[in-house]
């Protein structure tokens, strides 16, 4: 019981800080925008189909159960979690290093991303090349894990701008832990959506036919929210607004 409630102390204590509670919305977000990227979405139906099996013991049937994709997606979504959240650690523990030139590591990483806004927006269409890894595992549940790493590490120069971006706010938390909850919490705006529509696949098609429809637009708000969120670590708005967050933190006392 100590053990359990060390643990869980620990935790609290990695959360809530106000720069970790205002970036976590944010990685959440990236990741989200991850996946309705245009390199992203239009490959969804075949990820599904590929590690539930459909092209492999069940293309005769042409369909797999309801359980059989969602578990086959989320042994996926655990292959690519598993490669971002080990660097976003190790992200983080090079930021650890860096602590005495905080500041100025932070002003050059909010340019970075004012750059990689614009460059998610299509104004640099050398930033928006699907340069891949192409790794083929075996179809079905016991190649789906694997499917989901070589996707985590095949696709970063694809998905580079966003991850990039949660890496960054990883980087200036400075602790492992920090940077591994950042990191958990883009795959999970990048891997509940692959979830919901394994659940809903018979439905899927409209959704990603709309996600395909809206892309650009997509991506514009996308690009934009990079952009402001490099302004604000480039003016030191971003330490004052979780400076302020901090303090809330701080003040708080739950009546008893």
């Amino acid at each position: 019981m100590n053990l359990i409630a060390g643990v869980g102390a620990d935790f609290a204590n990695q959360v809530l800080t106000g720069s970790l509670l205002a970036a976590l919305p944010i990685a959440l977000l990236a990741g989200l925008v991850s996946f309705a990227s245009p390199c992203v979405v239009p490959l969804v139906p075949g990820y599904l189909a590929y590690v539930s099996g459909m092209a492999g013991a069940d293309a005769g049937t042409g369909k797999a159960s309801r359980p059989r994709l969602l578990l086959g997606a989320l042994l996926f979504v655990l292959g690519f979690s598993a490669v971002f959240v080990v660097l976003g650690i190790l992200v983080a523990t090079a930021g650890a290093q860096l602590q005495e030139q905080l500041g100025i590591v932070t002003r050059i990483l909010g340019v970075l991303i004012i750059v990689l806004g614009f460059g998610f927006m299509g104004a640099m269409p050398f930033l928006q090349s699907e340069r891949r890894l192409h790794v083929r595992p075996s179809a079905g549940l016991a190649g789906a894990p694997l499917l989901g790493v070589a996707f985590g590490l095949g696709w970063t120069p694809c998905i580079g701008p966003t991850l990039s971006t949660v890496l960054a706010l990883g980087l200036t938390e400075g602790t492992q832990g920090r940077g591994a909850i950042l990191a958990f919490a883009y795959c999970l705006g990048l891997g509940l959506p692959f979830l919901a529509l394994a659940f809903y696949f018979e439905r899927s098609g409209r959704v990603l036919a709309w996600l395909k429809r809206h892309r650009l637009a997509l991506m514009r708000v996308g690009g934009a929210m990079l952009i402001i969120l490099g302004v604000a670590l480039v003016t030191g708005l971003w330490e004052r607004f979780t400076g302020l967050l901090q303090g809330w933190i701080d003040g708080f006392w739950v009546a008893i």
